[in-house]
């Protein structure tokens, strides 16, 4: 297992039980892969440096995770496809 920080960015408009709904469903897609979930910070909504889907503003989510390095290429391709989510970044700890 491997250690990941995970930050990404959700639509602003989500209401807030879509947006815990939201982060629900990636944390079930790490531990769901026999990953761990070690932090959870929510920041809440911010402006962005430009605007991304004709959006001004995003609901930030980071994470530290730990997880095998294999699932890192499939949870990539889930946030993606996820409607709301805008930007993700995962980065590898060590």
């Amino acid at each position: 297992m491997r250690e990941y920080e995970l930050t990404f960015i959700a639509h602003p408009e989500l209401e807030e039980a879509a947006f815990s709904e939201l982060v629900e469903k990636v944390q079930g897609w790490i531990t769901g892969a026999g990953g761990s979930i070690a932090q959870v910070d929510l920041w809440g909504k911010r402006k962005l440096a430009y605007p991304i889907r004709k959006q001004n503003e995003g609901q930030y989510v980071f994470m530290e995770v730990q997880m095998p390095a294999e699932f890192c290429k499939e949870l990539e391709r889930n946030m993606r496809f996820t409607e709301p989510i805008m930007r993700y970044l995962l980065i590898a700890k060590n």
